[in-house]
C-alpha cells in the first residue's frame, strides 16, 4: 500500500484547504467565539458552545493537514509513462457486459468527493498498473472475477471531459 503518494493537483488542493482554514475560516470563528464569550454566562450560551466546537474541528483538521502534507510524495508526470497505466493516469476500461468506466488513479487523500477517482490501493488500480491500451485485466470483486479491457490512457486531460 502506498498511502503517501499524491498528484500535484491533489497536493495543491490540500495546501489550499489548509491555507483557507488557517488564514480565513479559523480567524472568523475565533472572532465569533470572542463575541459570544463577551455576552457573559458561557454555560448556557449556544453560540459560544457551537463555535468552540467548530474551532476544535478546524484545529484538528489543520493539525492533520500539516502532518499529512509533510509526508506526502508528489508524483509528477513523466513522458516515459506514456502508453502505460501508472499513478496519475486517466484510464477508460470496459468489461464483458460493455460497461465503460473512466477514472483517474490517485492517492487515497484525493478520492473523497470524486466519483471519477480511484485509489492506487484499490484492486482495480493494482490490476491496471503497467497495462497498455487493449490490455486485459481480471479484477476480483465481492461478486467474482471480472475481465476489463483498457481502452484509453491519458496523463494530460481527463478522458470524460471532467476537470
Amino acid at each position: 500500500m502506498r498511502t503517501d503518494l499524491i498528484t500535484r493537483e491533489g497536493f495543491e488542493k490540500l495546501t489550499k484547504e489548509l491555507n483557507y482554514l488557517w488564514r480565513e475560516y479559523r480567524p472568523e470563528i475565533t472572532q465569533k467565539v470572542a463575541w459570544a464569550a463577551s455576552l457573559g454566562d458561557r454555560s448556557e450560551n449556544a453560540d459560544y458552545k457551537e463555535n468552540k466546537r467548530l474551532l476544535r474541528q478546524i484545529d484538528s483538521r489543520v493539525r492533520f493537514l500539516r502532518k499529512r502534507l509533510e509526508v506526502l510524495k508528489v508524483v509528477e508526470y513523466s513522458p516515459v509513462q506514456e502508453g502505460k497505466v501508472f499513478f496519475g493516469a486517466w484510464v477508460e476500461v470496459e468489461n464483458e457486459q460493455g460497461d465503460v468506466r473512466i477514472f483517474r488513479i490517485v492517492g487515497p487523500d484525493e478520492i473523497y468527493g470524486r466519483n471519477d477517482y480511484i485509489s492506487i490501493d484499490s484492486p482495480m488500480a493494482r490490476a491496471l498498473i503497467k497495462q497498455e491500451v487493449d490490455g486485459e485485466v481480471y479484477v476480483t470483486t465481492p461478486t467474482g472475477r471480472i475481465l476489463w479491457w483498457v481502452n484509453r490512457i491519458s496523463y494530460t486531460i481527463p478522458l470524460n471531459g471532467a476537470v
